[in-house]
């Protein structure tokens, strides 16, 4: 593994707010302060044993305000971009004989203030959305009038909603805000004259509070002096359970060991991993391995769910907040952010992180024997289960979060029953308290 910050001027010295990797051509999109996307190819460093280099392919120039957030679609062919002011653009993909250019598709208008974070589903057919308006919006890309693509609006919130996620057996959905909650959706379909089922997203659970040996009830998360803009929370591409940051310090949900300062963003590699069978005992009880990065506001620490402590600590890398991070399709680099205006590039060697396996071919497997990923059960995790009147009620009902500490200005269970029907085996996210 070779990693390092690359000295280039990724954005004119302004702050590089958000990265992604295209799934099929590997290029790295950032987003930046200067109001820009850009394109950049990767130059592998193994072959001179050093790190890997970026070259700038060329810019997506559209919005009016600083990029916070851009994702690829699973399928490559969509670019979302989220900004200040409610921006929220869709770009497609135009393949001609000698090149490829992305051209704006569609302009999705309803959020009033900045967008923070948001997400595909698996299928690419809709957006969760994330924002400083304290609300979360669904979005159907396909619909053909920009004025009917928004499907769901979430307003449960009541600080701004700095991160989205959405579960990949499309089932869930999740947000975090700065009003220390996190909050699970579930689709509940509605039918449709024609028969036709439409989504629709109702929050489920409401993830606040742990209740301590004393009784006392105390916040899992961060209030809004957390200094960064973005919690951004990540489901593992397995869909088995999810990771959220900006955890309370005080309150281990996920102990992970080494974090000393706020964790603001989580990302899994897409690759699935085959167990080492090292006798090291984790949290989870899967049939392979997951690998994932975990940003504090200044170190990167790559985790995976076979062990406890990390595989990888990356320290002192920048001099001003981390804001994102992002795996390539498949597994061989990882990329930072950070609002010093630069980027940095983690490169690893064949099977490095293991012998990448099939998800696919191990859910099938998981099935034939009957048997789906198993976690340590948590204690004492209070969630608010909203239900159909609006008014929450308490439940022993238990999900997610990660552990972490520290401070920050204001930002510009028990698994549900499983159905009979082994092709959706799956396990619900849970929270986890190492004791």
């Amino acid at each position: 593994m070779k990693g390092g910050t690359v000295q280039i001027n990724w954005h004119d010295t302004k702050p590089v707010l958000t990265l992604d990797f295209h799934p099929i051509s590997g290029l790295l999109a950032t987003g930046g302060a200067d109001y820009d996307i850009k394109l950049w190819v990767l130059n592998s460093g193994q072959a001179q044993k050093k790190i890997a280099t970026a070259t700038y392919q060329n810019s997506l120039s559209y919005h009016g305000s600083a990029v916070n957030v851009l994702r690829f679609s699973p399928s490559g062919d969509l670019l979302a971009s989220g900004a200040g002011e409610g921006e929220l653009i869709i770009w497609k993909l135009h393949s001609m004989e000698t090149s490829q250019t992305w051209k704006v598709l569609k302009n999705l208008s309803f959020h009033r203030k900045d967008v923070l974070d948001l997400q595909w589903s698996t299928d690419c057919a809709y957006l969760i959305s994330g924002s400083v308006d304290n609300s979360c919006i669904i979005w159907d890309v396909n619909k053909g009038k920009e004025d009917e693509n928004m499907t769901n609006l979430l307003e449960g919130h009541f600080h701004y909603v700095q991160g989205v996620a959405w579960d990949p057996l499309s089932k869930y959905a999740a947000s975090l805000s700065s009003d220390r909650t996190c909050r699970i959706y579930v689709n509940k379909p509605q039918t449709k004259t024609k028969g036709a089922e439409k989504i629709n997203y109702v929050s489920q659970h409401v993830i606040a509070k742990t209740e301590q040996l004393t009784s006392a009830k105390t916040h899992l998360f961060h209030d809004e002096t957390l200094p960064s803009f973005f919690r951004r929370l990540a489901w593992s591409p397995d869909g088995s359970f999810l990771l959220v940051p900006a955890g309370s310090y005080k309150i281990p949900a996920l102990l992970l060991p080494g974090a000393s300062k706020p964790v603001v963003a989580v990302r899994f590699c897409p690759v699935a991993f085959n167990l080492r069978r090292l006798g090291s005992v984790g949290f989870f009880k899967l049939p392979y391995r997951l690998v994932f990065a975990v940003a504090t506001l200044n170190s990167l620490y790559i985790y995976d769910t076979e062990s406890i402590p990390p595989i990888a600590i990356l320290a002192g890398l920048h001099y001003a907040a981390i804001t994102d991070i992002a795996w390539s399709s498949n597994g061989q680099y990882l990329a930072v952010s950070s609002r010093d205006g630069y980027c940095t590039l983690v490169e690893f060697e064949i099977d490095e992180l293991g012998l990448p396996i099939s998800l696919a071919d191990e859910k099938k497997d998981s099935v034939h024997e009957n048997r789906s990923p198993d976690v340590r059960e948590p204690e004492r995790m209070i969630i608010e289960t909203t239900t159909n009147n609006g008014c929450t009620a308490a439940d022993s009902e238990k999900r997610v979060a990660t552990k972490n500490e520290g401070k920050q200005p204001s930002p510009s269970s028990i698994s549900t029953p499983i159905p009979n029907k082994p092709a959706k085996r799956r396990i619900t996210p849970m929270a986890i308290d190492p004791q």
